[in-house]
């Protein structure tokens, strides 16, 4: 059958039609799924991994990187104030350290100047900073650079320091750095900062934590008022990890609270971290994506290996990075990224509930698998079919007697439209091309006519 095709998002309609937010302060929705802001708006996580972001590029790099990211559709940019990659004794671009005699209590005002200035022209460019004030290795040197330097004292201090210098920018903290509290004082530690941003900002900012692969915030602070949101990493370990599994756990804890993959597998990052086992490419980051959005996430991070750590040649490469930054922020998943957050907003993506029950025989392992989720007042779904499987679909929860249905490009950004049927009780598809790794695609259900 031959389908028309609708034409793919140009980049310039991407950023016509992507609105950039309103740099408001942000609250959980009252029903604890999503990000919004005042009025109500759902905000969607876009987020990038610039985790050397404050520590390594000066301010004409990090403008043309912000700028890049804007204009892809990114909505949060996730960076270390006191960085990984000896933060506290290597120095900025311009010479500075954070901390005089590494002492969190004593704040060096040039290094700060610097933070300043990105936070500003983030906001200037319709981002939000998620600011890690501090990566893990600072409080649990269990490997890494270090040193050890935070007590829950100095913690809470520099907590309040911190969250003073940025109360009312257009910040989301994320607390943690790729470690997960061992210790009674690491969880003391932990506390205290939160505790001590709580202090300055009060409620107008949202805080969450950044665990090590595997883990996620709710393992550890669940239940803890601080918490506004639980963030997991699903990490680079492994090529198809099901990172929907984690996101399915989180989604049916209580209370309830929104949902991130904050770190899932990087684009041109070696598999298992060894380059034998070959590279994550744009399809290994589209479909953590999806699966992760299907399965009730309230956004998602995507991360480039290059860039989080901004390799450039005479710069030692961490884990085998092998591409500049400045041409790795072309890289497809990068794009690919945009078109899965434009895809969502063209719809009330807030009413998506997960329902991969709707879909029948379908692969379930190996990477194939199929996720689904409908809206709560059954007008559309979406169906990610990650190798283009055909499967059938249970359309008896979508209201209406007819059904328009699409087929949405995830690597391209453009639809193919099906066209409108009589609603069935039960619906076979097979997706353009033949089932193969890349071959993905989303299903786009709507009852009837134009229904949102």
């Amino acid at each position: 059958m031959a389908y028309p095709i609708i034409p793919r998002f140009a980049l310039p309609l991407l950023l016509s039609c992507i609105c950039l937010p309103a740099l408001a302060q942000l609250h959980i929705s009252p029903e604890g799924r999503r990000i919004v802001d005042a009025k109500g708006k759902p905000f969607f996580w876009l987020g990038d991994t610039a985790w050397e972001l404050f520590h390594r590029l000066g301010r004409e790099e990090a403008a043309d990187y912000l700028s890049n990211r804007a204009e892809k559709g990114f909505t949060i940019i996730q960076a270390v104030v006191l960085a990984e990659l000896d933060g506290l004794n290597t120095p900025n671009a311009y010479g500075a350290l954070p901390l005089t005699g590494n002492d969190p209590t004593r704040p060096n005002e040039a290094y700060f100047r610097h933070v300043d200035y990105i936070v500003d022209k983030a906001e200037e460019l319709g981002l939000y900073i998620g600011m890690l004030p501090s990566w893990g290795d600072k409080f649990n040197r269990k490997w890494g650079v270090g040193p050890e330097v935070f007590t829950p004292e100095n913690a809470r201090a520099f907590g309040q320091f911190i969250g003073r210098r940025y109360r009312g920018k257009p910040i989301i903290w994320i607390l943690g750095g790729d470690r997960i509290p061992e210790e009674a004082e690491d969880f003391d530690i932990i506390r205290a900062m939160a505790l001590g941003i709580r202090d300055a900002v009060g409620t107008e900012q949202l805080i969450t934590y950044h665990p090590m692969g595997g883990q996620a915030s709710a393992d550890f602070f669940h239940e803890e008022g601080w918490l506004d949101l639980n963030l997991f990493q699903s990490g680079h370990g492994e090529q198809g990890n099901p990172n929907y599994r984690r996101v399915e756990q989180d989604y049916a804890r209580t209370p309830v609270k929104p949902v991130i993959d904050g770190e899932p597998c990087y684009e041109d990052h070696p598999i298992n971290w060894n380059t034998a086992n070959g590279w994550f490419d744009d399809f290994d980051s589209r479909r953590a994506g999806y699966w992760a959005m299907l399965s009730g996430a309230c956004g998602h991070t995507y991360g480039n290996h290059n860039i989080w750590q901004f390799w450039q040649p005479g710069r030692s490469p961490v884990s085998q990075a092998r591409t500049p930054w400045q041409q790795a922020m072309d890289y497809p998943g990068a794009f690919q990224a945009g078109y899965m957050r434009r895809l969502f907003e063209s719809r009330s993506w807030q009413k998506l509930v997960p329902a991969s029950d709707m879909v029948k025989n379908a692969p379930n392992t190996g990477g194939r698998e199929l996720r689904a989720a409908l809206a709560s007042d059954s007008s559309f779904a979406f169906v990610y079919t990650p190798w283009g499987s055909p499967f059938t679909l249970d359309c008896t929860r979508l209201k209406g007697a007819s059904l328009k249905l699409l087929w949405f490009n995830p690597r391209m950004g453009h639809y193919i439209s099906i066209g409108q049927i009589p609603k069935p009780t039960q619906l076979e598809l097979d997706p353009p091309h033949g089932e193969q790794r890349g071959n993905d695609w989303v299903l786009v259900v709507e009852a009837g006519e134009g229904t949102r």
